[in-house]
């Protein structure tokens, strides 16, 4: 059986550790914050010193008896990612929650081996996440990464309009993916839905301030296409 002095001490880490991660994600407004995150970390310790208790409190009953301790923690961790599956939140195009419900996850198996006292892999993970989300939210920023956006454009009658528009889109290094059309029965309004990418934010504004130059535009607008929030 574990002592009590070494069970006390594991789930106080695990507390610690779950705290640390979750403060992180706290900061940044994230559904699941420091009170979850501790939680999960701690109850995750606590499924692995059961197990770990259990199979020793039947071997002691019965030494012929064979009892697998990991089945417990397998099916933490299951249930761990129900509750990650949670806090992913998907709005129209905007998905949020990635990264949190992947530290929700990380978290509970950073528990799982607190709780088998594997405390200098714990440890080690512990640092490597916090190094994850601290400071390489801060390299992630500096990534120029391709963006999508839906260029709507609202034009009087031009046969020359849809040449003139792509040529403005492609000016300013944008790769135009499709093109869907409408056309206003009343007004007689045409209107182009440019599905453009970029690596370049500035190109986007640029291009929605150009193309609100041209004599026959009457509306223009910009919008993402995709984007995920962590």
């Amino acid at each position: 059986m574990i002592p009590a002095q070494e069970i006390v001490l594991r789930l106080v880490l695990g507390a610690l550790i779950g705290g640390i991660i979750g403060f992180e994600r706290e900061v940044h407004g994230r559904a699941a914050g420091f009170r979850t995150q501790l939680i999960v970390c701690v109850a995750a310790v606590l499924i692995m010193i059961v197990s770990e208790n259990y199979y020793f409190y039947i071997k002691a009953i019965d030494p012929t008896l064979r009892i697998d301790p990991a089945r417990i923690a397998a099916g933490a961790i299951i249930g761990i990612g129900f509750l990650g599956g949670g806090v992913i939140i998907k709005g129209g195009s905007t998905v949020r929650g990635i990264t949190t419900a992947a530290s929700i996850w990380i978290v509970s198996a950073i528990g799982l081996a607190i709780g088998a006292g594997l405390y200098l892999a714990a440890v080690a993970t512990s640092a490597i996440t916090v190094v994850a989300l601290v400071t390489l939210r801060r390299v992630e920023t500096k990534i120029k990464k391709l963006s999508f956006r839906n260029i709507t454009v609202s034009t009087g009658i031009s046969d020359s309009a849809e040449e003139e528009l792509a040529a403005v889109i492609t000016e300013y290094g944008m790769n135009i993916s499709s093109i869907d059309y409408e056309k206003n029965l009343a007004t007689g309004d045409q209107v182009y839905n440019f599905l453009v990418s970029t690596r370049d934010k500035k190109a986007v504004r640029d291009v929605f301030r150009k193309l609100g130059t041209l004599e026959f535009v009457r509306a223009v607008r910009v919008d993402s296409r995709d984007r995920a929030t962590l």
